[in-house]
């Protein structure tokens, strides 16, 4: 698990390096690499599409899809797609064009209801959207060095075992944006969920059921916002966010 998850690390650092690359390409590119991944998932025997947990990740996805789809402002449409890794990991995360995964461990560990699953969703999706990828690429976060390790992991993916996938986006994603950028993912995700039909009223209860399982440490990575400063904004974003759902 640790060649493979070091594997998608360097194919997903390697679509948001280029500061030049533009949305369509990375959108390619990032299409690419998902495919490699969901393949191999599924020859790990990981891929999970028949659980109730996929079955209502995949619910909760096909109901906010057309809203996100509304929010593009690329000029590039989106390949939207989602799919359930069966791992005790409590991750998401997605890749540039709308490519996502979320893990059966968040929804099952936490026992998230279906608005929940929708506040991380929408956080999700806002990455996508507002490409925090290439965000990340132009601010010089990644550097050159990881691809001196991509032949040798090109090469033995098929070994290792399954307890590793969450490493992908810890390191692939997430180590490129910023504060802001969580923040506002946070932010424009509640919105979009509201917008979706998914009560905004849940989302500060997912912190805090983040914070109990990880301890306060900052939720799905270090890199992001402290789960008591994810409440606190969600707290003050929130009547902004129940405009839109009341308004459906």
């Amino acid at each position: 698990m640790k060649l493979i998850s070091k594997f998608i690390t360097v194919a997903l650092v390697a679509i948001g390096l280029s500061a030049c690359v533009n949305t369509q390409q990375m959108n390619a590119q990032a299409e690419s690499q998902y495919s490699q991944f969901k393949q191999k998932a599924s020859q790990l025997g990981v891929l999970d599409t028949t659980s109730s947990t996929a079955k209502r990740i995949h619910q909760v996805f096909n109901k906010m899809k057309p809203y996100a789809e509304r929010e593009n402002k690329t000029g590039v449409p989106f390949s939207w797609e989602v799919i359930v890794i069966k791992d005790k990991e409590l991750n998401a995360w997605a890749m540039p064009g709308g490519k996502m995964a979320f893990y059966t461990g968040l929804v099952d560990q936490l026992k998230l209801s279906d608005d929940e699953i929708a506040t991380v969703m929408g956080h999700e999706m806002i990455h996508a959207l507002n490409e925090h990828s290439k965000a990340g690429a132009n601010r010089g976060a990644v550097t050159d060095t990881i691809f001196g390790i991509t032949g040798a992991i090109l090469g033995d993916i098929n070994l290792g075992g399954v307890s590793g996938l969450g490493a992908l986006k810890t390191y692939a994603v997430d180590n490129v944006f910023s504060r802001s950028d969580e923040s506002e993912a946070d932010e424009y995700g509640l919105y979009l969920m509201a917008k979706s039909g998914y009560n905004p009223k849940a989302a500060p209860g997912l912190w805090t059921k983040m914070a109990s399982a990880t301890g306060g440490s900052g939720g799905f990575f270090s890199t992001h916002p402290a789960d008591e400063d994810r409440q606190a904004n969600m707290q003050k974003w929130l009547p902004q966010a129940l405009e839109y759902y009341n308004a459906r």
